[in-house]
C-alpha cells in the first residue's frame, strides 16, 4: 500500500493549486482525477465560454455602431468560433497532469472510493494518507422528467459542432442567461423557459429584468412560469411539453442547476458527512473526518461557486495542513458576473441606509460607444461607506472589481475623490456614482 502525506482528489483549479501549494512545501502528494485534468473552468466552463463570448461582444459592438461607423453587421460563425475555442481546451488536460508531475506531484487517473477514514482505492489499487482534500467539483443537474435523455447541458453546448437553428434552454440562472447570449449571436432563434417569473434569483430583480429585457430586444425569447412536464422527439425535433404549453426546437439544454460530485465516493466509510449541496465543513473546511477537507464547488455553502473561490480555499486548507494557520478561513468580498450583453455583475449588501440608483447610458463612458442601456445601483452604510454594488453594462466585469475594492476599503464619496483614476474610463466614474 503506497502512503502519501496528503492525498487530492479531484485536479481542478482548487485540486492543482492545493497538490503544488504541498508539494511545493515538501510533502509527497497524490493527486487524483477521473475526468478531464484541469477542471471543468479551462476545459469546459468559464474559460471556454470566455473564448465564445469575445466574438459575441465584438458582434454587439458593431451593432451599437451600425450607421455610426459600420454597415451591415454579420452573425457570428459558429463553426470557426469552435475552431478558435479547441485551441485553447486542446491541450489543458494533457498540459495541466504533466505540468503536475513536473512537480513531482503523483498523478492517478481513475474514480476513487474511501475504504476506512485514511484509505481510499482506485484501480483496484489502495492508497493512505494522513491527509485528504476532496475537491471534486459540481456536474450538471436535470429534472426529473420523461424525455430527460434527450436534454443536452452546457458542456454538450460548448462543444457543439453546428449551432442549430432553433434551441430551448431550460432554466434562467447566470448558466442559461450566457448560453442564450452567445446563440443568439449565431442568428439561431432561443427561448429560454423557466418555472417561474424570478430569473437569476441572486441579482437585484430591476437589473435582472432589464437584462432580460435587452436579452429580448435582440430577439430572445422568455417564457417565465412555464413548469417543463416532458420532454417528447419527434421527426428529429424535441417538443417540450408543460400545461397548456408547447415548443418544439432542434435541441434543448438543461440549466436547472449543478450537483456536487460527491455520491461517487463512498464517504460514509471515511465518516464525512455531506447533503444535497456538497460536503459539510467546518470554519476550517474540515469535514465531520477533520483529517478529511473538502474546497471549491464541492462544499455545501451559500459561498458562490466559483474558481477565484476554489483557489482561495486551497491556498487555506494548505496552510492548515502545513501547521501554518489555526486561524478559521475567512471568505473575502465575492463579485459575481453574468456575462449576457449586456454584463450583470453584483458584489455584497444590496439593502443599506441609502441606495444610489443611476441610468448612466446617457454618460459619455457608455453613449461613445452608443450602449443601449447602462445602469449602476450603489448602497451605503450609515456612515455613508459603499457597502454593495450592482452593474448592469457592457463594462460591468471591470467595474464591479473596482467597487468591490472600493467596499473592502470602505470609502466613501470622499475618499474616491482623493483618487485619480484614468480618463475617460469606467474607474473614472466612481466618484459621481454617490
Amino acid at each position: 500500500m503506497e502512503k502519501f502525506d496528503t492525498i487530492v482528489i479531484g485536479a481542478g483549479p482548487g485540486g492543482l493549486a492545493a497538490a503544488y501549494d504541498l508539494s511545493g512545501a515538501g510533502q509527497n502528494v497524490a493527486l487524483i482525477e477521473n475526468n478531464l485534468w484541469g477542471g471543468t473552468c479551462p476545459n469546459r466552463g468559464c474559460d471556454p465560454k470566455k473564448v465564445l463570448l469575445s466574438a459575441v461582444e465584438a458582434r454587439d459592438r458593431m451593432t451599437q455602431l451600425k450607421g455610426k461607423g459600420f454597415g451591415d453587421v454579420p452573425y457570428v460563425n459558429w463553426e470557426e468560433l469552435e475552431k478558435f475555442k479547441a485551441t485553447f481546451t486542446d491541450p489543458v488536460s494533457a498540459g495541466s497532469k504533466k505540468g503536475a508531475i513536473n512537480a513531482g506531484i503523483t498523478a492517478i487517473d481513475g474514480s476513487p472510493k474511501f475504504v476506512s477514514e485514511k484509505e481510499l482505492s482506485v484501480n483496484e489499487s489502495t492508497y493512505q494518507a494522513d491527509h485528504f482534500i476532496i475537491a471534486t467539483g459540481q456536474r450538471p443537474s436535470y429534472s426529473d422528467i420523461p424525455g430527460k435523455e434527450y436534454l443536452l447541458s452546457s458542456t454538450d453546448f460548448l462543444s457543439l459542432k453546428q449551432m442549430p437553428k432553433t434551441i430551448t434552454i431550460i432554466g434562467a440562472g447566470y448558466i442559461a442567461f450566457e448560453l442564450a447570449t452567445i446563440a443568439n449571436a449565431t442568428g439561431a432563434e432561443v427561448h429560454v423557459v423557466h418555472h417561474n417569473d424570478h430569473p437569476l434569483k441572486a441579482f437585484n430583480e430591476k437589473y435582472a429584468q432589464e437584462l432580460v429585457h435587452q436579452l429580448e430586444t435582440k430577439g430572445v425569447k422568455f417564457h417565465f412560469n412555464v413548469d417543463t412536464k416532458e420532454i417528447i422527439k419527434s421527426a428529429g425535433q424535441l417538443t417540450l411539453k408543460a400545461d397548456d404549453f408547447s415548443l418544439t426546437s432542434d435541441l434543448i439544454i438543461g440549466a436547472t442547476g449543478r450537483i456536487p460530485n460527491v455520491d461517487i465516493l463512498d464517504l460514509e466509510k471515511a465518516n464525512v458527512k455531506a447533503d444535497r449541496h456538497g460536503v459539510i465543513v467546518n470554519e476550517k473546511l474540515q469535514s465531520s473526518n477533520d483529517k478529511i477537507f473538502a474546497i471549491g464547488d464541492v462544499v455545501s455553502t451559500k459561498t458562490p461557486k466559483l474558481t477565484p473561490v476554489a483557489g482561495f480555499e486551497a491556498d487555506y486548507v494548505s496552510n492548515v495542513i502545513l501547521g501554518k494557520t489555526t486561524d478559521d478561513i475567512k471568505i473575502p468580498l465575492v463579485p459575481t458576473v453574468v456575462y449576457g450583453t449586456p454584463k450583470l455583475a453584483q458584489v455584497g449588501e444590496q439593502n443599506g441606509a441609502k441606495v444610489v440608483d443611476q441610468d448612466v447610458t446617457s454618460w459619455f463612458t457608455y453613449s461613445h460607444t452608443n450602449e443601449p442601456k447602462a445602469m449602476i445601483r450603489i448602497v451605503l452604510n450609515d456612515k455613508s461607506q459603499i457597502i454593495g454594488a450592482t452593474v448592469l453594462s457592457n463594462e460591468a466585469d471591470s467595474m464591479i472589481n473596482l467597487l468591490t475594492k472600493a467596499i473592502e476599503q470602505k470609502m466613501t464619496n470622499a475618499d474616491v475623490k482623493k483618487e485619480i483614476l484614468a480618463y475617460p474610463t469606467a474607474g473614472s466614474d466612481l466618484e459621481y456614482l454617490f
